[in-house]
């Protein structure tokens, strides 16, 4: 293939691309201001120039062929390269600037992320942020965001990871709810307690504690069940009972003393919403500076040991 015939490709493959990551013809379409039969006649047009199937197609969904697999790094490879140039020339000319997005969990968006935005804004002037607010799973190599906060073990493969933390959950009550009911010593105390719990499955006001070697479970009952952070946080701080609280989202009212931690000494086991916090984003050599920016800003206000692992391709 001549290098005009080459070049002559490069649209199509950053097509193939987006098609790939948006999961459909029409979400690609819909993204690039196109229409889904043009999308899909520069899909075919790149199979016939390549000599081979690129994806398998069907109603509702689109599967990479093996061949197509190895093409799209390729292609993705190729928008990262010119993402890279044009930041490039961005910074030559001065701060970074544009828009920078960032997906994170609900609770954790609003608790710890949202608060530290503004300070950053009046940093970097020139640069927006978008604050996704998102608790379903979301890929910076997928979807149309920069940088992604999850809750997980083990960071994905091809992105690189930044650990912030990790989220523990813990149980808080008021001081007057405290004075008037007691304060539990014990797990097994809790029993004779009211306690707000999630309510998000059948087995939700079990609790399970840990103390060293030793294990406690506690079947709890309340008058008030919810699912939200904030409605479990409000209804403690109104003296409704013992709330299991995410640590994060509990920190402000601790330091007043509005609220007070209840059987400190014992671990919550939470099944959900718990464990290493990271950053994730794409490899460092695809990653615009305002993104950058926004990932230092992060890590410098939130990160424990200030350590990068990255797992890339």
């Amino acid at each position: 293939m001549n290098p005009n015939e080459l070049f002559a490709l490069l649209p199509d493959m950053a097509t193939f691309a987006r098609v790939v990551d948006a999961g459909n013809f029409s979400v690609a379409a819909r993204q690039l201001g196109t229409t889904p039969s043009t999308v899909s006649r520069q899909i075919k047009r790149l199979e016939d120039s390549l000599g081979t199937r690129l994806l398998e197609r069907s109603t509702r969904s689109i599967r990479l062929t093996d061949s197509g697999a190895q093409i799209y790094r390729h292609c993705r490879d190729m928008i990262g390269a010119a993402s890279g140039a044009v930041d490039v020339a961005g910074q030559g000319v001065g701060d970074p600037r544009g828009k920078v997005s960032i997906s994170a969990p609900i609770s954790f968006a609003r608790s710890v992320i949202h608060p530290l935005i503004p300070e950053f804004l009046r940093t970097w002037p020139d640069v927006d942020v978008q604050l996704v607010f998102a608790d379903h799973e979301v890929d910076p190599l997928r979807d149309d965001v920069d940088i992604v906060i999850r809750l997980t073990r083990s960071p994905p493969p091809g992105l690189a990871a930044r650990r912030l933390g990790e989220v523990k959950w813990i149980l808080c009550a008021s001081p007057a709810y405290l004075a008037e009911r007691g304060t539990p010593a014990k797990p097994r105390d809790l029993a004779q307690h009211a306690c707000i719990y999630l309510g998000e499955t059948v087995d939700d006001n079990r609790w399970q504690f840990r103390h060293g070697n030793e294990t406690q479970s506690v079947e709890v009952k309340g008058r008030y069940i919810a699912n939200d952070v904030d409605a479990r946080l409000d209804a403690a701080l109104l003296g409704l009972g013992i709330a299991t609280l995410p640590e994060f989202a509990a920190a402000h009212a601790l330091s007043e003393g509005t609220l007070v931690r209840v059987l400190d000494d014992w671990e919550f086991e939470a099944r959900p919403y718990m464990g290493p916090v990271w950053l994730l984003y794409p490899p460092n050599r695809f990653l615009p500076s305002r993104a950058r920016a926004l990932i230092d800003y992060l890590a410098t206000h939130l990160v424990a040991g200030n350590v990068e692992n990255h797992h890339d391709d």
